[in-house]
């Protein structure tokens, strides 16, 4: 079922200037700028009467702007009480602290039992926001901070702050090797060409760049904090493999366990027994979809990766008489 939808609008004075799919947005905030975009170069936007495709269109004012279209109705996902880990919560957002083991969105292999069903249970009215306000995701076995639109103004502005890369999101990770230095990996990355679960980095794919620093080194493994510039699916743990330090128990991109010579018994169990990518989303910062605040929000470590890191400190300092470092 398609909904019909019919706007009007006059563009203002104050807009003199503005390409056509940014002045629509201001005009009719309920809307994504990509939504808008999507209609122009459908023909579904007319300004003063002649149908216009083209977003970048300048506008002078005072034009009279109709618009007529389509939306898909979004597939009607079930309520579900599974709890979250509310990390801040007002009018607008929620700030989740994700659990490992917990799909964000409902999809094929996971139709519910996800972030999207326990929002709707937590707060009904989410059902009339977009994918129930998600506007950015961690996978299933990645744990940490997430930012949630309670209304569709609060997610229009948090899709465009994400697209303008005004959303700073920190990572903590431990990596196979042990890591000299910290650096950037700036490389594309696209789905994988033979393994569709998979992604890969390749010369055509999505520009994609993720910074690292070094916070600790173990025997065989390295702590780090990373940043991201770009939200790529899978982009941490890509470029981590990229460089031959693919994260420790991270299943698709070689982060099988690799225990350093002469290590303890205890220390190779615990490795074995790190069944997921060692990876927590630590930070997040923002402003404010409405108010316009600088927020900024800080989860600490999951207790399977703080102790993962414990052994690791344990078996560096049982040995440490034999490094040369």
């Amino acid at each position: 079922m398609a909904q019909q939808v019919k706007l009007n609008a006059t563009v203002s004075e104050s807009q003199l200037g503005q390409r056509l799919d940014q002045a629509l947005a201001e005009l009719f905030p309920d809307y994504s700028r990509s939504r808008i975009k999507e209609w122009i170069l459908d023909r579904r936007v007319a300004v003063n009467g002649v149908i216009i495709d083209k977003p970048k269109e300048k506008v002078l004012g005072s034009e009279q702007i109709a618009i007529d279209a389509e939306i898909e109705e979004e597939a009607r996902w079930e309520a579900q009480d599974i709890a979250l880990d509310i990390v801040y919560e007002d009018d607008d957002i929620l700030v989740i602290n994700k659990p490992r083991g917990l799909v964000v969105h409902p999809g094929a292999g996971n139709p519910d039992g996800t972030v999207l069903n326990a929002l709707l249970h937590y707060f009904p009215a989410i059902s009339d926001v977009p994918r129930a306000g998600i506007v950015h995701r961690l996978d299933k076995d990645t744990t940490g901070l997430m930012v949630v639109a309670k209304t569709v103004p609060a997610q229009t502005h948090l899709v465009e702050s994400l697209q303008l890369r005004e959303i700073t999101r920190e990572y903590e990770a431990v990596a196979i090797g042990r890591m000299t230095a910290g650096g950037t990996v700036d490389e594309p990355i696209s789905r994988h060409s033979t393994k569709r679960t998979h992604m890969a980095v390749h010369p055509m794919g999505k520009p994609a760049t993720t910074h690292y620093r070094i916070m600790e080194h173990f025997r065989a493994h390295t702590r780090m904090r990373l940043r991201l510039e770009t939200g790529r699916t899978h982009q941490i743990r890509v470029h981590m493999s990229h460089i031959s330090h693919p994260l420790v128990g991270d299943p698709l991109y070689g982060g099988r366990p690799r225990p350093p010579k002469g290590a303890s018994e205890a220390f190779i169990a615990t490795l074995r027994k790190f069944d997921r990518q060692a990876l927590h989303a630590t930070m997040l910062r923002l402003y404010h979809p409405i108010s316009g605040i600088e927020m900024e929000w800080h989860a600490p470590l999951p207790q399977d990766m703080v102790e993962l890191i414990a052994a690791m400190k344990a078996d560096t300092e049982e040995f440490k008489d034999q490094l040369d470092w």
